[in-house]
């Protein structure tokens, strides 16, 4: 199948312009000038003018079927990769979890179990490492060889997934050894925990108090001790869903001293607030995640970070929980509220509104959305650029059309949006993944069989 994309302003991380894209197959034949190309020159032709034409967006943080405190986040590999699709993503790159106790091989094949032949789009896999010992660490090597070549860790959740500073460190020597990256969860869950039993002892049980036990001077700390570690040990550091002002200062600082550290945020920290979790009848537990929501005022300083690239991606952290039932759990307990927020389907479009406030330019959006998380993950430029070569995963994106962001209008499975009734300008008009056209204005023409596992490179930051 040939397809010609005629007419519309094609985006890269570097400039715009109008052009043609041939497809060939699953991948991009040549990009020229309008007109280069002859209507007969295709199978089809899908007119673009008037249109953005990208390349498909790369979600480098999502949560599907994760355990969580007893529960399960609710979108499937299946229900997830559709979701994501309908918004304009194209790659996903999960989290495979391992639990204590078990091996990374064994979890990864766990992984592969559950994504394996059921998404609808590309997809590769972070690994999760919740136990450091002399196994897991040369695990970490194998890891590589399966196409996993970066390593989450956190400093939060004692018990569960928190791992001590000298297991960081061991953790990051091997890194620093095998070429991979550690992405960090920065907060400083000993304290989180104190905070937190001190405020359900006195009373205080509602969903704010998840954020107002979790302030941002404990994910400063916890980013700079991150910092300082990876410094130790010349490990590259990834801090994943950045929300804090105090620990965007940290990154920049290291950043601005040569430091191989990067970081990303999420849609919800740069919209919403501790407003939101403040809401009346427990709906404030719609938006409990961690790190939590902040006060507005950190969002011009995230805004800043990804105008100046000390954020240098944005992803959604993607865990989604039903309020009825599950996120209900923690009611008389903020503690039990399983944390997540939707978000997969509407990352393209939120980073969009950043284009039309002036925040960022529309490279910039491109940039943050798709290039750099395929340059940072291994995937560049195969993944994240419209050039001939690539995976034809192209967006043909509307920014003059309009839509409302609603839980009955969505594909993610949740009975909820964060974002209800927002009126926003933009809209994702026909997508392709590798070729195929999975999204039209006519609807969802994908199939849940259709994405392919992707091994993964090195970060291509690291020289």
């Amino acid at each position: 199948m040939r397809t010609l994309i005629k007419g519309g302003t094609v985006l890269s991380s570097t400039g715009s312009s109008v052009a043609d894209v041939l497809v060939d197959g699953e991948t991009i034949a040549a990009v020229a000038a309008p007109g280069v190309f002859a209507d007969d020159a295709a199978d089809q032709v899908l007119d673009a003018t008037g249109k953005y034409v990208l390349p498909g967006g790369i979600d480098a943080h999502t949560h599907m079927e994760m355990p969580f405190g007893g529960s399960f986040s609710n979108d499937t590999f299946a229900t997830g990769t559709t979701a994501a699709a309908w918004g304009g993503t194209t790659t996903i790159i999960d989290f495979a979890v391992q639990a204590k106790g078990t091996s990374l091989l064994s979890t990864l094949d766990k992984w592969h179990e559950k994504a394996d032949g059921n998404c609808a789009i590309d997809y590769g896999f972070h690994m999760i490492v919740s136990d450091v010992n002399d196994t897991s660490l040369k695990e970490m090597d194998a890891c590589l060889d399966g196409g996993i070549s970066s390593f989450k860790m956190f400093m939060a959740y004692p018990g569960v997934f928190y791992s001590t500073d000298g297991e960081i460190l061991r953790a990051m020597q091997k890194a620093r050894g095998n070429g991979s990256t550690i992405m960090m969860h920065a907060e400083n869950g000993i304290a989180i925990d104190q905070l937190a039993a001190q405020a359900v002892a006195a009373g205080r049980t509602d969903p704010v108090e998840h954020s107002l036990t979790r302030p941002p001077e404990l994910e400063g700390e916890a980013t700079s001790r991150a910092i300082t570690l990876a410094k130790v040990t010349g490990s590259p550091l990834y801090i994943v869903h950045l929300s804090a002002a105090q620990a965007l200062a940290a990154v920049a600082e290291a950043r601005d001293a040569g430091q191989n550290v990067f970081a990303e945020t999420c849609p919800q920290y740069l919209y919403l607030s501790i407003e939101d979790m403040a809401k009346p009848n427990f709906e404030g537990a719609k938006y409990v995640a961690s790190p939590p929501l902040r006060e507005k005022s950190h969002q011009a300083d995230l805004w800043r970070g990804l105008r100046t690239n000390d954020l240098s991606v944005v992803s959604t952290d993607h865990c989604p929980f039903c309020f009825k039932d599950q996120k209900e759990l923690g009611r008389g307990d903020f503690r039990a509220i399983p944390n997540g927020i939707p978000g997969v389907e509407h990352r393209m479009d939120l980073l969009h509104q950043g284009v039309v406030a002036g925040e960022i330019s529309l490279e910039r959006w491109v940039e943050t959305c798709s290039t750099t998380p395929a340059r940072m993950f291994g995937l560049y430029p195969r993944k994240g650029v419209i050039a001939a070569g690539a995976d034809a995963d192209v967006v043909i994106y509307d920014p003059k059309a309009k839509q409302t962001l609603s839980a009955e209008t969505h594909h993610m499975n949740v009975d909820y949006s964060a974002y209800e009734g927002w009126e926003i300008a933009g809209k994702v008009d026909t997508v392709l993944s590798r070729g195929s056209v999975v999204v039209s204005p006519s609807g969802f023409s994908g199939s849940t069989t259709h994405g392919k596992f992707l091994p993964r490179g090195l970060n291509q930051y690291l020289g």
